[in-house]
């Protein structure tokens, strides 16, 4: 991995254009030209699942990579103060078997005194935007929610 001082500070400029260069309509997202901003003690934690540790955290983006088919991430906003970087984002995966489909959500990154990413929290509804592909059944689970917690 390159040290930090060879890379450019993370400012929402370099973030749009590396995390932007990532991810493309046609094909697998490539993570490698980013994965220097990340410490060597990552904490990575979204819907599914935690993740501690730059190598377990790799594991994870290339199994999501041999999974999709192709993946895509548009940048809405991103927004820098002090050492926490926040980003919304609309990210399109396909499967194999299945059709494209978009998920909304957004992405805090801490960074440490080094201005390495130490910790990641992805935020999104994985459930609500996988359903909403789903004929009939996205207007059940829409029902649903807001019966129980709407």
């Amino acid at each position: 991995m390159n040290d930090v001082t060879e890379l450019r500070e993370l400012t929402v400029e370099t973030v749009k254009e590396q995390w932007s260069k990532t991810y493309n309509k046609d094909g697998k997202p490539d993570w490698s030209h980013i994965f220097p901003y990340y410490d060597e003690s990552i904490i990575f934690q979204d819907s599914i699942q935690r993740i501690e540790g730059l190598q377990p955290f790799l594991a994870m983006c290339n199994r999501l990579t041999d999974r999709c088919q192709s993946l895509h991430m548009e940048l809405l906003t991103v927004m820098k103060q002090d050492n926490i970087i926040m980003m919304d984002w609309i990210m399109t995966m396909s499967f194999k078997k299945y059709p494209a489909s978009p998920m909304y959500g957004s992405t805090k990154l801490t960074l440490n005194e080094q201005g390495k990413i130490i910790e990641q929290r992805d935020y999104y509804d994985l459930w609500g935007d996988i359903f909403n592909e789903i004929p009939r059944f996205n207007k059940m689970y829409r029902k649903f929610m807001k019966k129980k917690f709407g």
